[in-house]
Parts: structure tokens; sequence; C-alpha cells
């Protein structure tokens, strides 16, 4: 068999593991992926276009499954201070607690039993799929920040300190440290 195509039908035999019929631990397979995705989330992904266009769904759908997630109390909607016609979505303590049940953390173990070296090159060969079909279907991925090209870091030294500070371009936003690890539905990946 071709190494390309067995790959892809180790790839489908994981995503049945991903997108299951029915409900697991009492939610169905895009809740799962919702919650997962809103708990690594950053604050501009927060939202309900942001969820709708990473699950791939419409917006009817997506506030579907935001009001199952708010049913069960694991994510709760507030307007946004800086625009009332906005509103941004957070994973409640509950919510964090129930990801621990998450259907996924098999294939979570399973890779991280792997030795470093494995598992990045893991990371980054899906990457380089990913990539690669974006440029074929003219489309963007969902990652995180630091591997965005609207990310700007400035260094700046002075006796012997060192700081550095992180803005979106996109957004025209200082963005925290922590917060370049999390994932952006506005990624846009550098082009080599």
């Amino acid at each position: 068999m071709n190494l390309a195509r067995e790959a892809i039908e180790l790839l489908g035999q994981v995503a049945r593991i991903l997108w299951f019929e029915g409900t697991k631990n009492g939610m169905r397979d895009r809740e799962w992926m919702a919650l997962r995705f809103l708990s690594r989330a950053n604050r501009f992904s927060r939202t309900p276009s942001a969820l709708a266009s990473y699950v791939g769904t419409t917006r009817g759908t997506a506030s579907f499954i935001i009001g199952e997630l708010e049913r069960l109390g694991y994510v709760e909607r507030k307007r946004s201070a800086t625009d009332k016609r906005s509103v941004m979505l957070s994973v409640t303590q509950q919510g964090k607690k129930f990801l621990a049940r998450d259907p996924v953390n098999g294939l979570v173990e399973a890779i991280a039993v792997l030795d470093d070296d494995s598992k990045i090159r893991f990371r980054d060969t899906l990457r380089h799929v990913l990539d690669q079909a974006d440029a074929v279907e003219q489309r963007h991925h969902t990652d995180v920040c630091k591997r965005c090209i609207f990310l700007r870091e400035d260094r700046t030294s002075s006796e012997n300190k060192t700081t550095v500070e992180f803005t979106c371009r996109l957004f025209r936003a200082p963005i925290a440290e922590p917060e370049i690890d999390l994932l952006c539905t506005s990624f846009e990946h550098h082009r080599q």
C-alpha cells in the first residue's frame, strides 16, 4: 500500500475517536470539540462565530451547541465590556473539571508517552499536512498565536534586563506571554 494512503487510513481511524455517533459521557462529539476548543482558545476566538468556524458548522448550530454547554453548566457567555453586541464565551470551573472525562484523553495519553523528539515530529508533521491542505483549499486552520504572521514581538533591553512584549497586529491588541500558546481561529502561518 502507498505510505501516504496508509497514513490517511490511520488518520481516518483516529478521526472515528474524535467524531462519533451518539454521546460519550453525556455529550455529542461536536459539544466535546467545542468545550475542548473553548478551554484552549485565546480571547479573540472565544466567540460564537469563531466557535462555528472551528467546529465547521453554521452560527445557528454553534448557538445550539453553546446552549447545550450552558445548560450543562460547562460554559458561560458574557457581553463584551467594549462592544455590547459581542458575546464572549468561557469554560466554567465545572467545565474544566468535566474535561477530565474527555473521550480523546486516551489519544493524548498515547502521544504523551512518546519521547519529546517524536512528539515534536508528530505535531510538526500534522501541521505540515494542514498547511499543505490549506494552500490547496485556500483556507486557514486554527493554531497557536506564536506561529502566526500577525504576532509581533518587541524586545527591549536595559541594564541586564530584557523585556518582551507581544502584540496581535490583526486585532491591534497586546497579548500576554501565556496567551501566545493559545488557539486562534484568525491564525495565518508564515509562508515559506
